[in-house]
């Protein structure tokens, strides 16, 4: 049998240091919602969950800038990732509010109607339902833009984010596919998703989010500009 290289080694240490650090800086930045998942019933404490989740987006894109600029950057995942929230927590943090605000209005909306029946209930729960999904996928892909050029236009960004939304609908379903396999995980097991599950799924949503916004960068590197 041929012995694994160097290299092999190096890759295997290189992902498992990433995976580890990340997640370690991930639950530093959302320790709010974590410390609430672990010490509460979310089915009971949803609104304090509403309240802090915002502010897990600023450590989202720093999560996605670390995944950018892994093996490019001098600096270490600690410095990359502190970089990616301090260039980017306004415009994550503002769409963190927002997204938050607008899921929970449309979600209170669909129990309503859900419970209310009938006819009425029968034809709007499935556009609130429909309008939720897009909301969640138009900020993963904001969320991924803004740690590609943090000085972008928010009005821009949300714009191309929402157009290839709906246009490649088959990746944004791929990615809320993984981002339900990490929620699953963060309110069954947080401790789980936290510390071993994020990293490797965000990879995941990033590099097909990436992929996604390939018609509104110019380069692999470049700023987003208006679809």
């Amino acid at each position: 049998m041929r012995r694994p290289s160097f290299t092999t080694f190096e890759t295997v240490f290189g992902v498992a240091h990433l995976t580890l650090a990340t997640n370690l800086a991930l639950l530093l930045g959302c320790l709010p919602l974590v410390v609430l998942l672990l010490t509460t019933d979310p089915a009971l404490s949803w609104p304090l969950l509403a309240l802090v989740a915002p502010t897990c987006a600023p450590a989202l894109v720093a999560a996605f800038t670390v995944f950018r600029e892994r093996g490019t950057s001098e600096d270490g995942i600690a410095r990359t990732f502190a970089r990616g929230m301090r260039q980017g927590w306004r415009p994550a943090l503002t769409l963190g509010a927002v997204t938050t605000g607008a899921v929970v209005v449309l979600l209170v909306d669909i129990r309503y109607f859900a419970d209310a029946g009938g006819a009425v209930g029968a034809l709007v729960v499935p556009v609130l339902v429909l309008l939720t999904v897009l909301v969640v996928a138009t900020v993963v892909l904001a969320l991924v833009a803004v740690s590609e050029e943090p000085t972008a236009r928010l009005r821009d960004v949300v714009r191309a984010s929402l157009y290839l939304a709906v246009r490649r609908w088959y990746l944004s379903a791929g990615s809320l596919g993984v981002l339900s396999i990490q929620l699953a995980f963060l309110t069954s097991r947080p401790a789980l998703a936290i510390g071993l599950t994020a990293t490797p799924l965000l990879y995941v949503v990033w590099a097909n989010a990436r992929y996604t916004l390939t018609p509104v960068l110019a380069h692999e590197t470049a700023p987003v500009v208006t679809a």
